[in-house]
């Protein structure tokens, strides 16, 4: 089995969602599927349908994040430090062309979302940035082009 490198935030949050699905999720959707049969014909109920379809969802998610949990290599980027970037970095970028600054934390693939400026590890932008130090520039193939991209600082937090 493959680890997956997670930050401590990361993981943190896995177990969270994990117990909720658990806890709550499950049994509320185990009450709506006995609610839905209680209806009658289960053929032409759309209740019960929809209940065991979302049912579905929550049970994959759950086998999901038992298994992500499992493999998980937790890596606290608070004991880091260095002028290299890499795994758990939050890097402080600035755009060559529109001078837009942008922050990003590197972290791994569950946790990743751009809008909270979480960077997935294996985006483009991220394996451009590892290995760089402040002060360098990256060149990114961008669906919309190419972008360049000034490294304004590192820190590991």
């Amino acid at each position: 089995m493959e680890k997956v490198p997670i930050t401590r935030t990361g993981y943190d949050a896995l177990n969270v969602e994990l117990k909720t699905k658990k806890s709550i999720e499950r049994p509320a959707i185990i009450k709506a599927i006995a609610e839905a049969r209680e209806h009658g014909d289960l053929s032409e109920n759309a209740e019960y349908h929809s209940a065991k379809e979302r049912q579905g969802f929550i049970e994959g998610r759950i086998k999901e994040l038992v298994s992500l949990i499992s493999r998980a290599e937790v890596i606290e980027p608070s004991r880091m430090s260095g002028p290299t970037i890499r795994f758990g970095a939050t890097v402080k970028l600035v755009d060559e062309d529109t001078e837009q600054e942008r922050t990003y934390q590197i972290v791994g693939e569950p946790e990743a979302d751009i809008n909270a400026g979480r960077l997935n590890m294996r985006s483009p932008l991220a394996r451009a940035l590892i290995g760089k130090e402040e002060g360098d520039s990256v060149e990114v193939a961008a669906p919309g082009g190419a972008r360049s991209y000034e490294v304004l600082s590192v820190r590991y937090v």
